[in-house]
């Protein structure tokens, strides 16, 4: 098949790099493009990273001969050159989202991680065996951009990528009513490693900014909800409370999750869904896409971070610990790789299901 031709609007950072590195051997997609900021803008991307690249693998030879070109002065020619764009810019959330409808409006669809339209009501947030039906809201989003080929699609916050996916099987059948998740999440998730953040090391800090704790607790409303006359109306259950910490690990994050059902489900049944369930990427076999979405683990000391976050490339969630609580009537422990299932590799997956779903086609 033919490949898409794709860029990378901020490249340089630790998404962007996670998307260079993913994109090397990608069977569908071609990265042509780098972009970033004015300090990189003009130099070859291998020469720009040298210094900061936080992959292990090394960078891409392809990638590093091209030129860094910039993000908001080149939106015109960027979106010439190539099919779509990933976009993981770190910029004010104003500047972030009248950056990336530019380049919707430059014919250019937008595949992206930031934070910045999650909540724009026809632009579809998406995890990919979750709610691929919300991608129909992108023709009403074309509709109000004035566009034929560009739009804008998001990717969610990496802090639900776990636990979201073990609560969506049992959600419609048993009413689920009620949420408590503690997430302790990974310092790549600031795009740190333990080099730039030697104060995380031998601590734990029970805060994280930019207002992940509510992200947590409204994002996966949205996910549940429903296209209703060209937008996507959020759910208005189960109530969700949440407290994300930042804990002394490279990547990977973990989540301790209480769940209260309308009807109560047996343990085996709980088990039964988890093992059974399979999204639109499964089925449709992307590239990207694990091949058992939903793994649960029956030894009572995992999931571990270091042990399980690279289960099927970084692209599964691993669940266990189920058991009765006192307070809620169920509670486990779920696992995902932050930035992969959570972030660059999640926007990669929802790519592939676009392109697959006739949502995205090569010039």
């Amino acid at each position: 098949m033919k490949k898409y031709k794709v860029g990378v609007i901020g490249a340089t950072g630790m998404v962007g790099q996670r998307f260079v590195s993913l994109l090397e051997k990608h069977p569908w997609f071609e990265l042509t493009e780098v972009a970033a900021s004015s300090r990189s803008a003009g130099k070859a991307y291998g020469e720009r990273v040298s210094e900061n690249w936080m992959m292990s693998s090394p960078v891409p030879e392809a990638a590093a001969a091209l030129t860094v070109k910039h993000a908001v002065k080149n939106v015109a020619e960027i979106a010439e050159a190539v099919d779509f764009v990933f976009c993981a810019v770190d910029l004010e959330d104003a500047e972030t989202a009248a950056l990336e409808e530019a380049y919707a409006k430059a014919e250019c669809p937008v595949v992206s991680t930031n934070k910045s339209h999650r909540f724009t009501p026809d632009v579809p947030m998406i995890i990919p065996e979750l709610n691929p039906e919300h991608l129909k809201v992108l023709e009403h989003q074309r509709k109000r951009l004035g566009t034929a080929r560009g739009f804008i699609a998001a990717k969610s916050n990496c802090s639900i990528q776990s636990y979201v996916p073990a609560l969506h099987p049992l959600k419609d059948e048993f009413g689920l009513s009620r949420v408590l998740a503690c997430t302790y999440q990974a310092i790549s998730g600031a795009s740190r490693t333990f080099a730039s953040m030697p104060e995380i090391v031998d601590n734990v800090i029970p805060y994280i900014g930019g207002g992940e704790e509510e992200k947590s607790e409204r994002e996966p409303l949205k996910i549940w909800g429903s296209l209703k006359k060209g937008v996507i109306v959020p759910a208005e259950a189960p109530s969700i409370t949440a407290q994300c910490i930042r804990v002394p690990v490279s990547d990977g994050h973990l989540a301790a999750v209480y769940a209260s059902f309308d009807k109560k489900p047996s343990k085996e049944e709980i088990l039964e869904r988890w093992r059974s369930f399979e999204g639109v990427p499964q089925k449709l076999k992307l590239p990207s896409a694990p091949e058992q979405f939903l793994h649960y683990f029956e030894e009572e000391n995992r999931p571990q971070i270091k042990l399980d976050r690279m289960l099927e490339n970084g692209m599964a969630v691993s669940i266990g610990r189920l058991r009765e609580d006192t307070q809620y009537d169920y509670k486990f422990v779920c696992l995902s790789h932050n930035t992969l299932r959570g972030a660059a590799g999640g926007a990669v997956l929802l790519a592939e299901l676009l392109c697959a779903e006739g949502y995205l086609d090569p010039k």
